[in-house]
């Protein structure tokens, strides 16, 4: 009986062992990980962004008293990346805009009905870019066509190239970006509300786009 208890215990701690190893290497692996800005090392190709890792924030005056935030839970798009970097590239961005999260169930209501973004109607909200002027390495602005209530109407985003990788997890090639913009909500005919809520939106992006590479 104890030579079969010291052959169980033997293969528990093997197991447990083996089990302690897989699970290290991949916290190894995301200790060690480092990007490049370098946008020459960048394959060109069409990247997908990555909608777990991407997050489409805005904010507006409310009564002088606060910025309040708001954000987007849904959306997709594409970047494709060709030689040349950031100035020869381009991207596409659609938000659902049902998707709009303002931590107060009413208010989703509130901003998704006629009066405000008719969310029936005008069902997506999406941004097309269009041109890159480089301001710094790895930085510069990005203008575009944005498109929300059936308008649209020219928006620049001031864009941070983070960097590019193989992620450790997904093994996909992975760019990452972060943007900042403002713009008047009048101008696509959202009004309502005003002067009790602003007018000028504050918007910030974080976003990740992946690609499986050649032979990956």
């Amino acid at each position: 009986m104890s030579l079969l208890i010291f052959r169980a215990t033997l293969v528990r701690a093997l197991l447990g062992a083996a089990l302690l190893t897989t699970m290290a290497c991949t916290p190894v692996q995301v200790l060690t990980h480092s990007v490049s800005q370098n946008e020459t090392r960048v394959p060109a190709g069409r990247y997908d962004l990555d909608h777990d890792h991407c997050s489409i924030t805005f904010d507006v005056d409310h009564f002088k008293y606060s910025r309040f935030t708001m954000r987007f839970d849904r959306k997709q798009g594409q970047l494709d990346w060709n030689e040349g970097g950031l100035e020869k590239s381009t991207a596409a961005i659609t938000i659902d805009a049902a998707s709009i999260d303002t931590n107060v169930p009413l208010l989703d209501k509130m901003v998704k009905s006629a009066s405000m973004l008719d969310v029936t109607r005008y069902p997506e909200i999406r941004f097309v870019s269009t041109r890159f002027e480089r301001t710094g390495e790895s930085r510069g602005t990005l203008t575009g066509d944005l498109t929300i209530h059936g308008v649209t109407q020219p928006v620049t985003l001031d864009v941070t190239f983070n960097g590019f990788a193989r992620d450790p997890l997904t093994k996909k090639d992975t760019l990452g970006f972060s943007a900042d913009g403002r713009f008047s909500r009048a101008k696509f005919g959202l009004s309502t509300w005003y002067p009790a809520v602003g007018d000028d939106i504050h918007v910030r992006i974080q976003a990740e786009f992946g690609r499986t590479p050649a032979g990956g």
